[in-house]
């Protein structure tokens, strides 16, 4: 199966923040809702319709114009993905596949770095 095979499309659009509660405001007022809410990391995920913002603190590229960290793709195993990944002899970022305690049973992902140092994640919500 060719790595494009291994995803669907955008999961969501990372962006980093100063503060958490002012970001959710900020995303409330543009008519999102928060769906993810994991303290532990910092991290909240705000959603209107099918577009979904990841947000964090603790980014040095936080408050500069256009800073969005990472877009992340879909995938639903990001085991297969990562190894056709590193056979299309894409730039992955990590060894292996990561992950975090988010969502009910977790997430599994990986990120590939792209022309101009732009990020791409792949990113499995475990099932």
């Amino acid at each position: 199966m060719a790595f494009a095979d291994y995803y669907s499309g955008l999961q969501h659009v990372g962006i980093p923040a100063s503060s958490l509660q002012a970001s959710e405001r900020f995303w409330e007022k543009l008519g999102f809702e928060k769906v993810g809410d994991f303290p532990a990391g910092n991290v909240i995920f705000m959603q209107r319709e099918n577009l979904v913002i990841e947000t964090w603190t603790g980014d040095e590229i936080v408050g500069k114009p256009g800073a969005i960290n990472h877009i992340s793709m879909d995938t639903s195993n990001a085991d297969a993905a990562f190894i056709a990944a590193k056979d299309e002899g894409l730039s992955l970022l990590s060894d292996e596949v990561q992950k975090l305690p988010f969502w009910d049973k977790g997430i599994k992902f990986f990120n590939v770095q792209g022309p101009d140092g732009v990020i791409v994640e792949f990113c499995e919500i475990v099932k």
